[in-house]
């Protein structure tokens, strides 16, 4: 897949083109519409050579970037379409001071399905030591942050860490007769033992990339 989009860029060499892969799932980016578009459709029969064929709900074309919302506005367009990749719902916005922002998101479907099957485990560890479990958690809630602790999610990093602070009181409460008594006062020491605070840890998308091509131009 690599190798194909950059013969096809050299070869056309119409407009930017950048690729962003993980595995299969892909995002790429241009700078004309056009060029998109035949790129849609080049990749859709590339594919079918080796027996495969493009998701039809995953794959799509979306005018997304810094000059996306302006340009819809003048075509009397709604806001730019979002889209998800890696987990994260990606949307065009603004900072605030009004200029443009790359919004990401933890996606709403991947906070339910990660809060989903820490609910599972903490059932499963309903009767083992607290502080056994409470240093699993801290791994677990710890490693959340690290992934999903971008600029601008800040909203789902507070919503994670309560709603796993919230089913840990109720495990908890339900191991016997006496955990009714656990009160938010007790419980709340134990939290600010094992539960870290999450807060944006990653750098901006620019940040990050001039970084890594100053690196580049050092070696």
């Amino acid at each position: 897949m690599d190798e194909w989009v950059e013969q096809e860029r050299r070869r056309r060499n119409n407009g930017e083109v950048i690729i962003i892969r993980y595995a299969d799932d892909l995002v790429l980016g241009f700078q004309y519409k056009t060029e998109a578009e035949r790129y849609l459709e080049a990749l859709s029969e590339r594919v079918q050579t080796y027996g495969l064929k493009l998701h039809p709900e995953k794959t799509s074309l979306k005018e997304f970037g810094r000059y996306a919302e302006e340009r819809r506005r003048k075509r009397g367009e709604g806001k730019p379409e979002s889209f998800d990749f890696l987990g994260f719902t990606h949307l065009c916005s603004r900072n605030r001071q009004g200029g443009y922002f790359l919004k990401r998101k933890t996606k709403t479907k991947k906070m339910r399905q990660k809060l989903s099957e820490l609910k599972e485990e903490l059932t499963k560890r309903k009767h083992a030591p607290i502080q056994q479990t409470g240093v699993w958690l801290k791994s677990v809630v710890h490693g959340f942050g690290l992934y999903f602790g971008v600029p601008g999610n800040s909203k789902a990093l507070k919503s994670y860490r309560g709603q796993v602070v919230k089913m840990w009181l109720k495990v908890l409460r339900r191991r016997s007769q006496k955990g009714s008594a656990l009160t938010w006062e007790k419980f709340n020491r134990i939290v600010d033992k094992y539960i870290p605070h999450l807060r944006i840890c990653q750098p901006f998308p620019e940040v990050r990339f001039a970084t890594t091509q100053g690196r580049s131009r050092m070696r």
